[in-house]
């Protein structure tokens, strides 16, 4: 499923990202993958206190940026991938305006993620 942000979304999304430890956070889950780290991992991997990280993953979550989820004492952390890429796609909805070659760059960053794309319908 396709995730189509709009205005109010989208501004809640940049308010959450524009502080540099949540930025790096969803970064690092990003990475991650779907399963995701353990928020003990996160606080490990950003330097930050649990009552900081708390309120960074609080923020990421009331955004719809990141998602938690229990497993046995452990509270897990994931990056929400649809909402990441509707965040993406809301910046680049408009983007060409019949002139392709100003979009080309960012297509050409995410080049990436078209073989991960490609390798998994293999």
């Amino acid at each position: 499923m396709r995730c189509c942000m709009d205005g109010k979304q989208a501004i809640g999304a940049f308010a959450a990202l524009s502080q540099e430890t949540r930025l790096r956070i969803v970064r690092l889950l990003v990475t991650a993958g779907p399963e995701g780290l353990p928020a003990g991992a996160i606080g490990e991997a950003m330097g930050a206190s649990s009552s900081r990280l708390s309120f960074h993953l609080s923020h990421l979550e009331n955004a719809g940026l990141v998602e938690s989820r229990r497993e046995g004492r452990s509270i897990i952390y994931s990056a929400i991938y649809p909402a990441l890429s509707g965040l993406v796609e809301f910046l680049m909805r408009d983007c060409c305006q019949d002139h392709p070659e100003v979009c080309q760059p960012a297509f050409a960053a995410l080049s990436c993620c078209a073989s991960v794309e490609s390798d998994a319908h293999v």
